[in-house]
Parts: structure tokens; sequence; C-alpha cells
């Protein structure tokens, strides 16, 4: 094709007309002779490359051995592109890594993970609870000291972990309830595998006790080892455990661990361990234990209310499984109202004056919020009833505020 078209071009010898228009005509003639050429040139050589490639591919389909072992050089061109574009994508993946906005969101993600991961509530509620009995041994202004604030900052810090250990665990063992009943939680979500969920809990566990071990107080350390072992028989799934099936010890676990342990066991690390006092059982400290008591039966029941649903269909039988969801509320909000009322009194009793206003006015607004928002719930919806539920653990918190003013 190549010698056609260049064979359809007269020669510049081939003109023998004379004169000057006969070399003007020449001189065109060789013009555009001479610009044609580079572009036939291009045009064959690159037919050129077409022929052979065909022909390579004929080669190899021919004999496919010898195609393989004589296109080693162009495997190798590919692999050796391929490298460098793996290279190039894997530097890439790398700088999207550094970026300061993904390791921001990166970093963002995982602390809401553990954030829903520790159950933030019950986390507020130790912490709470700790710090206000502790107050209930302060006697006197010096009493608050660096000593209190460290006694204080060891009994919190070591009852954290093992809180998180004991609503980890029970996460572990209500994985597929928790797809149904808690499904933004993050085993439940796929955030994390069971394997993590494994040694976060292991690991807090150990923290705890080793925490509990050197500071040396056994009120701090028994109630961390009482917890541990009703915290676990609570959920763990062996045969003569997993308490959580029965509505009265779930209930019991609840009200021994928040009515009982937080109250007298944290009392007498302030007392005996960090003032070394004798052991004395206060007035307020006997309220206290009392109206928790109350407070706890309450949460035990009421937490299972919006999650109905996933306990029937694992036999889980808890009393809003076995009386319905309505009746065991009101019998919820009635217990409190009791506990405010038996609250008013011992206010009302009380030698001190200001603690008298401040305990009855206080226990009087909050059983009337109750009651205002115990009408306002719809049954007909899990989010207003789990909503409640979150206000029954905001009453549990500013209860703990009004303990340490009772006199």
């Amino acid at each position: 094709m190549d010698s056609v078209l260049l064979g359809s071009f007269p020669k510049p010898s081939s003109f023998t007309i004379g004169g000057n228009f006969g070399r003007r005509k020449t001189s065109i003639v060789n013009y555009y002779a001479s610009s044609y050429a580079p572009t036939v040139s291009w045009h064959k050589r690159k037919i050129q490359k077409e022929h052979n490639f065909l022909r390579f591919q004929q080669l190899s389909l021919n004999h496919p051995y010898k195609g393989i072992s004589g296109g080693s050089t162009c495997q190798g061109c590919n692999r050796k592109y391929v490298v460098k574009a793996a290279s190039e994508q894997s530097f890439e993946s790398e700088s999207r890594g550094l970026d300061p906005n993904n390791i921001r969101d990166s970093v963002k993600n995982s602390l809401d993970a553990f954030y829903r991961f520790s159950r933030p509530h019950t986390v507020i509620g130790t912490a709470l609870s700790i710090i206000s009995v502790s107050l209930l041994a302060v006697e006197k202004a010096s009493d608050l000291s660096p000593l209190f604030f460290t006694g204080v900052m060891e009994a919190v810090v070591a009852a954290l972990f093992m809180n998180i250990y004991i609503v980890g665990l029970n996460q572990l063992y209500d994985v597929e309830i928790d797809k149904i009943n808690k499904p933004y939680l993050p085993l439940a979500s796929g955030e994390y595998s069971f394997q993590t969920g494994v040694i976060i809990v292991a690991s807090f566990s150990i923290l705890s006790f080793s925490l509990g071990w050197i500071v040396g107080s056994w009120p701090l350390f028994w109630a961390l080892f009482i917890s541990f072992v009703l915290g676990t028989a609570y959920s763990i799934n062996v045969p003569l455990l997993r308490w959580k099936r029965f509505a009265v010890l779930a209930a019991m676990c609840i009200l021994v661990i928040r009515a009982v342990v937080v109250q007298l066991a944290f009392f007498l690390h302030m007392q005996t361990y960090v003032y070394k006092r004798p052991a004395v059982f206060s007035r307020p400290l006997i309220f206290a234990t009392a109206f928790m008591s109350f407070f706890s039966v309450v949460i035990a029941l009421f937490k299972d209310i919006p999650d109905t649903e996933g306990d029937k269909i694992f036999d889980i039988q808890s009393f809003s499984v076995r009386l319905g969801q309505k009746k065991v509320f009101w019998i919820c909000v009635s217990l409190l109202e009791m506990a405010y009322g038996v609250a008013l009194v011992m206010g009302a009793a009380s030698p001190c004056l200001w603690s008298k206003i401040v305990t009855c006015l206080g226990h009087a607004v909050l059983a009337s919020v109750l009651w205002y928002r115990a009408k306002s719930v719809d049954f007909s919806r899990k989010a207003s009833i789990t909503e409640f539920y979150m206000f029954i653990w905001k009453l549990f918190y500013a209860e703990y505020l009004l303990i340490p003013l009772i006199r």
C-alpha cells in the first residue's frame, strides 16, 4: 500500500518542460513530495508494527509453549507496568491514610463505638453514686482534703473498669438478642468482632482488680469482687447461671450491686481506709441504701420493657414478657412515687433546717415531674418507652445529687 501511495506521485526528473515555468513546477512537486514523505513514512512504520503484532499473536496461538517463552519480554514489560501501577495505587492509599481528616474521622468513629459499648448511662450512674456516697463520710470541711479526692478517684476508676467489664460481658452473650433490641451496639452492628469484645472485657476486668489490689482497700476490693461475681452470673451462658433469664434473680443482681454494694462498700472505703475511722452506719447512709433499693428494682424491671420483642424470641422470661409492658411500667412508676414519699418524710424529720427544705422540695419536684412524664408515654412506640427509661436514669442521677444533703 505504501508503494502504491509513493508511486502515485511522479518523480521530479520526469518533468521535461523547459523554461522557468518548468523549473517552478518541478520545485513545487519537490516541495509537496518532501512535505508528504514524513507522513507516509509514519504510516509505514505504524502498519509494520501492526503487522508484526498480528504475526506475533498468530505464532503464540499456533505454538502456545513457544509463544509463552518467546513472550517473556512482553510479559516482563507488562509486569513492570502492573507493579508500577500497584505501587502508585499503594502510595495513593497511604497518602489517603495519612490525611489528617481521615485520621480524625477514624479516631472519632473508634471513640464513638467504645462510648456505645461502655453503656454511658451506667458509667455516669456508677461515678455519681460513688462520689455521692463518699461525701456521706465527710463530717467537716477539713475532710475535703487531697486525701479525700485521691480515695474517691481510686474508687471511681476501679469501679468504672468493672462496670465496663459487666456491660461488655452482657453484650458478648446477647449479640443475637441485641441485633433485635439494640442494633446500634458495636457487637450487634458488626463494628466490633467477638474477639475484640473479649479482649476489651478481659482487659478491663484485669485492670479493675489490679487497681483494687494496688490501692489495698479491702472494702473497695470486695465491692469489685462481688460486682464481678454477680455481673458474670447475670450474663454468662453456662448451666445454673445466666440469671438474666429469671426475673427475680436478675432483679436481685442489680439490687445487690446498685443498692447495697455501692452504698455500703464505698462508704466504708472512705470511712475506714481513707479516714481511718471506725465503721459507723449513719442515718443518711441507711436512707440512701433503702431508697436506692427501690430505685434499683425499678431499673431492673424497667430496662426490659423496651426489649420484649427480642426477649420473647430468645426465651428471656422477664416481668415485661410475663406481665406485659404497660403493667410493669405502672408498677415501676408506683414504686418510685412511694420512694419519693418516704424521702419527703425523711426530709421533714431532719433536725437541720436547710437539709429539711432542700430534701423535701427536691423530692417533691422529682415526684411531680415523674408523674407528668409517665402520663405522656406512648406504649405503641418503642422509642417513647426507651426515652422514658433514659429519663429514669436522669432521676437516678438527680437522687445522688440530693443524698449528700440529707443530714
